[in-house]
């Protein structure tokens, strides 16, 4: 049985966790900077690498202690090395090069998207590949194809704002505070989703791709209109939001080759209206739907040790350099717009 120590630090939450290979969460913690981010209304980097800089080491030990171990205990050291934000990465990269050479335990370096690829498989021991996956999440929208650990083919990614960040966008404008996420999704349940006649970008037009920017700024409008309630238009912008992901997961779900499954993961994940409407397409497709807990959709340390539990026996070397992006499937064509950053 292998037990791996996982960090991440690529954005805002400080984590540390371990998981063994039965699928057993032994011990995380997780520090956010909600607090410090909130007076700006979305995440400061600088602020971020500090509050990670300040808060991993005694993170770190206070879960070794939680689960009772040392990390003579543990098999491998599993950090986050990208993408994110870099001051970020580099925390906790650099952390986990520390650990494993005082150690002499392997290096495991992972990409923060595999973390969220494979965290349903965490959860739910009978996935298996390969999955059609929906990311979604406050710096990236893809769907992707899950044929094995390493194993990517990216059908559609965003060619502009993330879904996640479209929510936090959203949430700024309506006044709701950091995060915007769960504010906007709480609002949502006592407006009228009809009530405000926001577009669809791109339904319709048969285009595999995201695009939220224009919904993004048809709230604006809507809501310097003053024609709505701030329920009504939280309501509209996220059933309009729902309807984009449908028409696109439908398409992918049409091209993709036999997938065992309709996976989301992410942090987007965990708006239960979302869920909803995801399991209702996998139904209609005869699919099963999966989804991981919530504590497992926002960014966090178990999907980190997990990734690093399912690429057990991989040793990265100690001079890996922390990447602000890496793409999961790097030969996917190039799309027009932010997609380039997929």
């Amino acid at each position: 049985m292998g037990i791996v120590l996982g960090i991440e630090s690529s954005c805002d939450e400080t984590a540390a966790a371990l998981v063994d290979s039965e699928r057993r969460i032994l011990a995380q913690r997780i520090a956010s900077q909600d607090a410090e981010h909130a007076p700006y209304g979305g995440v400061v980097p600088e602020i971020a690498a500090r509050a990670h800089a300040d808060r991993l080491a005694p993170l770190i030990e206070a879960t070794l202690a939680d689960a009772g171990m040392t990390l003579a205990d543990v098999d491998a050291i599993a950090a986050t090395a990208g993408p994110g934000l870099i001051g970020g990465v580099m925390v906790g990269l650099v952390t986990a090069k520390a650990l494993a050479m005082a150690s002499d335990k392997p290096l495991i370096a992972i990409n923060h998207l595999e973390g969220h690829a494979l965290s349903p498989r965490l959860a739910d021991a009978s996935l298996q590949y390969p999955y059609l996956l929906l990311l979604v999440s406050g710096g990236h929208c893809q769907i992707l194809l899950v044929e094995g650990v390493g194993r990517y083919t990216r059908l559609a990614t965003t060619i502009d704002d993330a879904l996640g960040e479209a929510f936090d966008k959203t949430a700024k404008i309506l006044g709701l505070g950091y995060p915007g996420g769960p504010a906007v999704e709480r609002l949502a349940r006592s407006g009228n989703p009809k009530a405000v006649p926001l577009p669809r970008p791109l339904v319709g037009s048969g285009e595999v791709h995201f695009s939220f920017a224009g919904l993004k700024s048809a709230v604006l409008r809507a809501k310097q209109a003053a024609a709505h309630s701030d329920a009504d238009i939280a309501a509209s912008f996220q059933q309009a939001a729902i309807d984009c992901v449908i028409d696109r997961s439908r398409i992918a779900l049409g091209s993709a080759k036999n997938p065992t499954a309709l996976v989301v993961a992410g942090g987007v994940a965990a708006n239960q209206a979302m869920r909803g409407a995801l399991e209702a397409l996998a139904a209609q497709h005869g699919l099963p739907f999966v989804a991981p807990p919530m504590a497992l959709c926002t960014d966090n340390a178990a999907m980190i040790a997990w990734a690093g539990i399912e690429r057990l026996g991989q040793s990265d070397p100690l001079d890996l350099a922390a990447r602000p992006r890496w793409p999961l499937d790097p030969d996917a064509a190039p799309v027009r717009g932010a997609g380039v950053k997929a």
